[in-house]
């Protein structure tokens, strides 16, 4: 099976097994029209699979190998980019960046996770798994926002924040609860967008903002479903149920009011076709970040501050609230 398919993809990826033996045979006028033909079907079984994905198959293709990241974003939506290093305290963590850049003509602060393309970049970045150093970074990148009045736009694709001793000992979880913190006051316009993986605090440590907004084959939870199936059901086999009772896709998400907009992939996900999937980030962006600056800076901090707070809460109606 081709390496750019998912598992669920097996019927797309036999067609294109056709298209490719055909495309090595001589070219005559009856092949074009057989591997045309092949072509067509293989985006009709495509837009049937995407349109009744499972949990857990959104799960697959938000982690997806070729799933375009921050960096693709950055060279299709934000020219000039000047990198922000180091947290001024311990080390400049590669799995997040942060720097200036043009946004239609004006400047913004671009902050998110980054998890590498290939081996050697997935080591170098962590595998988008951030330690303390690397929130403190984006702290001080988005208070140098703050200062010269530049709004933020916020990519998160992470598993998790890096759980590993040398985090612990440098204070992650405290690095975390500050970002959380000071990003609620920070007096500028901040969008956010889940475009892939957006796991744990290990997403939540960057994602405070006026608009959160979600890619359609992202994911956004408090744990993997392999986590959570170890935890629930001792098994880990369980991840497809854990998956959906987590409910951690963009149409659940939506519906409970954690993000405030589904930004469309292309049919069969950002990873089929990057250009075109930038495009349609674009436009939510450019929308989301003309509705925020809109608003006075009381009123955009009132809103963000509400927006998490009623995050989760329960209209319940207690007969006797003494019982």
């Amino acid at each position: 099976m081709p390496a750019e398919t998912l598992d669920f993809e097996e019927p797309i990826a036999q067609l294109l097994k056709q298209i490719e033996a055909i495309e090595q045979q001589p070219r005559t006028d009856a092949r074009v029209r057989e591997a045309e033909s092949l072509r067509r079907r293989v985006e009709s079984v495509r837009a049937d699979l995407y349109a009744t994905l499972t949990p857990w198959q959104r799960v697959l293709v938000a982690r997806h190998p070729n799933r375009p990241g921050l960096e693709d974003f950055l060279d299709r939506l934000f020219p000039g980019f000047t990198e922000i290093h180091g947290d001024r305290r311990f080390a400049d963590d590669h799995a997040i960046i942060s720097g200036f850049a043009e946004y239609h003509d004006e400047q913004v602060m671009v902050v998110g996770h980054v998890k590498g393309t290939d081996t050697k970049q997935k080591i170098h970045r962590n595998f988008g798994y951030a330690r303390p150093e690397g929130y403190r970074k984006a702290l001080r990148a988005m208070r140098l926002a703050e200062k010269f009045h530049r709004p933020i736009i916020v990519f998160v694709d992470t598993p998790a924040a890096y759980p590993g001793i040398d985090s612990e000992e440098r204070g992650v979880a405290e690095a975390i609860a500050v970002n959380l913190r000071d990003m609620m006051l920070l007096d500028t316009p901040i969008i956010v967008l889940v475009s892939g993986e957006g796991g744990s605090g290990g997403a939540l440590g960057i994602a405070i903002g006026d608009r959160i907004l979600m890619q359609e084959y992202a994911i956004y939870s408090v744990i993997p479903p392999e986590g959570c199936a170890s935890i629930l059901w001792r098994d880990t086999k369980k991840k497809a149920e854990a998956a959906e009772a987590l409910k951690i896709t963009a149409p659940d998400l939506l519906q409970r009011g954690i993000v405030d907009e589904v930004v469309p992939e292309p049919t069969g996900g950002a990873h089929s076709d990057p250009a075109a999937a930038a495009r349609l980030l674009d436009e939510a962006i450019s929308r989301a970040l003309r509705d925020v600056r809109a608003l006075d800076s009381a009123t955009r901090l009132a809103r963000r501050y509400d927006k998490f707070r009623n995050m989760g809460r329960l209209n319940l109606d207690f007969v006797d609230e003494g019982e």
